[in-house]
């Protein structure tokens, strides 16, 4: 039998694969598990959710398997999933639950937790938790069965936090943000506006079917024309929940999560924030990410691809940036998870403190052409240690030398592997890619 939880909690097609009883026994296993880990007091748990249509049926069975496992629960209504775990914390809750499918199209959802203090949940307590789904268990009655309220000033505590966390007022500059018709449509522009912005919200308008329905962080061609149009100085895209966000300078130019950590590592580095001159990223960063931080003295720390690996490392480290490509970017001194709004204050705050335009500052870091072909295999672990594909990395790997990389990923879902090559020109990286995929075929 497959794992229930993937790599950011549970998801499928809502009503099909994720149905209202999945998420009522998911919800219920996940309060008696956490309950047991702290035994001195009645659960509390807070709840969130996107815009989702979906969200509104799978809200009702999440408050129904927390109370009938007898934790009381905190609503908080449609949040961005960072304000879900801020608010675990804020709430001094035990358990957080998120309802979305982030940047998925509509018909899906999914279920995210988070533990005390915010954090999300370990494997080993998102296996508890599984391995409890069909267990009978006693229920509480009577006053053990768990009370729900709703948290109306969730939002303005949580964006409240975010203009404590931002170094900068953001007057003078005019931004577009395009919010993907998602969880951030109300709680993305106010924070903006209330930094000092001048915003101008597209996208901002969900009724519970359009999320994500070409625009946002996987659909920036909408948001780089708002910006021409308007004459705005930069843009700001998120994804559905709004734990990401990516960005395109005033010429439309696309900066990605690399050049945004790149833009926030050397702005901590300035301020003497950046713990140990260390920034954490993953596998799939560009090499020009690396090439850039060890120019500017900053020691680049790598992880698994996933940014439960960036925050482990970050707690392990005590550092204080790391992120992703996709624009998953964590600031461990003001949030416990990728937080898409925090990271694009905190990007403005240096385009508003420096006065250069964002095109410049991301400038730092050149990123160098990549490509990534996933090929289909009959069996990944074969493939990976076959000797053919080792000699077939080492030799593109020795031809590239430093001005290139090699990486070579079986997935973690599927019977492929995905081959990304990195090199100074595009018909380079495509070319050895294509090499390099052709021998992994041969052996799969």
């Amino acid at each position: 039998m497959s794992r229930l939880f993937g790599t950011d909690g549970v998801r499928g097609m809502a009503n099909a694969d994720l149905t209202p009883e999945l998420a009522l026994s998911l919800a219920a296993a996940a309060a008696r598990v956490l309950a047991e880990h702290d035994t001195t007091h009645r659960p509390v748990a807070v709840l969130g959710r996107d815009p989702r249509a979906s969200g509104e049926m799978l809200e009702a069975a999440v408050t129904a398997g927390l109370t009938a496992a007898g934790a009381d629960v905190l609503r908080l209504g449609v949040l961005p999933t960072p304000a879900v775990a801020f608010l675990v914390a804020e709430l001094d809750a035990d358990l957080g639950v998120m309802i979305s499918a982030s940047h998925n199209p509509m018909p899906d959802n999914g279920i995210k937790f988070f533990a005390k203090g915010g954090l999300k949940l370990s494997d080993e307590l998102e296996d508890e938790i599984e391995a409890r789904l069909d267990r009978t268990e006693g229920r509480p009655t009577g006053a053990g069965v768990g009370r729900v309220s709703d948290v109306p000033e969730a939002a303005s505590r949580y964006i409240d936090h975010l203009l404590l966390s931002t170094p900068h007022d953001l007057h003078g500059l005019r931004i577009v943000v395009d919010c993907a018709n998602g969880a951030a449509s109300t709680t993305a522009p106010q924070a903006y506006r209330r930094a000092g912005a001048e915003v101008i919200a597209i996208h901002a308008d969900p009724n519970g079917l359009n999320i994500n329905d070409g625009v946002g962080s996987t659909h920036l061609d909408v948001l780089q024309a708002a910006v021409l149009e308007h004459g705005a100085d930069l843009g700001i895209a998120h994804d559905g929940d709004a734990d990401r966000c990516l960005a395109v300078d005033n010429t439309g130019a696309e900066i990605d999560g690399d050049q945004i950590m790149a833009v926030l590592a050397l702005a901590l580095k300035d301020a003497g924030e950046l713990k140990e001159d260390t920034l954490v990223a993953t596998v799939m960063s560009n090499l020009g990410l690396h090439l850039a931080m060890k120019e500017y003295g900053v020691r680049l720390l790598t992880t698994a691809v996933g940014d439960r690996y960036v925050v482990e490392e970050l707690r392990a480290g005590g550092y204080s940036l790391g992120g992703e490509q996709s624009g998953h970017v964590i600031l461990p001194s003001h949030a416990t998870t990728g937080d898409g709004l925090l990271t694009a204050l905190r990007l403005m705050a240096r385009v508003a403190a420096t006065g250069k335009p964002l095109g410049e500052l991301a400038g730092v870091m050149r990123r160098l052409p990549q490509v990534l072909i996933n090929v289909r295999v009959a069996d990944k672990t074969a493939v990976a240690a076959a000797e053919t594909v080792s000699r077939a990395v080492a030799e593109v790997t020795a031809e590239l030398g430093e001005t290139g990389r090699v990486l070579l990923r079986p997935s973690g879902t599927e019977q492929l592997v995905r081959v990304m090559v990195e090199a100074p020109s595009h018909d380079e990286a495509h070319g050895a890619a294509t090499r390099l995929a052709e021998v992994v075929s041969a052996v799969g």
